[in-house]
C-alpha cells in the first residue's frame, strides 16, 4: 500500500472514531469533518487530480444542473425533511425540540442572511469531507451500495446525541436516508458542489419550516 493510501486509510479511521465520540460523552464529532476536508485537499495535491476528477469541480456545476435526471435526487432530501417535520409536528413534537438543540450552537436564527451563510458553509464542509473524501476513497475498495451505507452510518452517528430512544431513532433514520441521497447525488455527478446544494436547500428548508411551527 502506497504512503498516500495509508494516509487516507488512517484519516478515514479517524473520521469514524470521531463520529463515535458522542457515545463516550465527547462533543467532538465535528472534528471528523475537519479531518475529511483537510485530507480532501491534501490528497488532491498528492494524487495531482485533474480539476474534472477531484470531486469539487466548480466549473461543472452548470453542466451538472442542466442534467434534468439529477434534480429529483437533489430535491428528494428536501422532501424527506418536509415529511419528517410534518409527521413530527403531528405525532412527535420532541423531535422539533431535538433539531433546535442540535443546531443551536452551529447556526444563528437571528438573521436569515447569516443563517443562510452558515448553513451553506456547513453543508459544503460536510459534503467535501464525507462525500468528496470519505465516500470517494471508500468506493475505491467497495461497490457503491456498501460504500453509501457505511458512509451514511458514520455520517448519522456523527450527528448522534443522547435522548429519548424514539426521538433519537426517528432523527437518525431521516439523517441516514438523506445521507444516502447526498451520496447518490455525489456518485452521479462526482461533484461535492452539487451534493452540497442538495444538502443546503434541505437544511435551510427544514430550519425555516420548523421556525414557523
Amino acid at each position: 500500500m502506497s504512503r498516500n493510501k495509508k494516509i487516507c486509510v488512517i484519516a478515514m479511521l479517524a473520521m469514524g472514531i470521531f463520529s463515535l465520540s458522542s457515545f463516550i460523552g465527547l462533543s467532538i464529532a465535528g472534528i471528523s469533518v475537519v479531518v475529511g476536508i483537510a485530507l480532501f485537499f491534501i490528497n488532491r495535491v498528492l494524487e495531482k487530480n485533474a480539476a474534472s476528477d477531484n470531486g469539487l469541480n466548480i466549473i461543472a456545476i452548470s453542466k451538472n444542473l442542466k442534467d434534468k435526471s439529477i434534480w429529483l435526487w437533489i430535491v428528494l432530501p428536501l422532501i424527506m425533511n418536509g415529511i419528517s417535520i410534518t409527521l413530527a409536528a403531528m405525532f412527535l413534537p420532541e423531535f422539533i425540540e431535538r433539531v433546535y438543540g442540535r443546531t443551536e450552537f452551529t447556526v444563528s436564527l437571528g438573521t436569515l442572511l447569516l443563517l443562510t451563510l452558515q448553513i451553506a458553509i456547513l453543508a459544503l464542509g460536510e459534503e467535501i469531507a464525507w462525500r468528496g473524501f470519505f465516500q470517494k476513497q471508500l468506493s475505491k475498495w467497495l461497490p457503491i451500495t456498501p460504500t453509501l451505507i457505511l458512509t451514511s452510518i458514520l455520517f448519522t452517528l456523527g450527528h448522534f446525541t443522547f435522548g429519548n430512544i424514539l426521538v433519537v431513532s426517528y432523527d437518525g433514520f431521516f439523517i441516514f436516508i438523506n445521507s444516502i441521497l447526498y451520496g447518490i447525488v455525489f456518485h452521479k455527478t462526482n461533484n461535492a458542489w452539487i451534493s452540497a446544494i442538495s444538502h443546503f436547500i434541505a437544511n435551510l428548508f427544514a430550519i425555516i419550516f420548523i421556525s414557523f411551527l
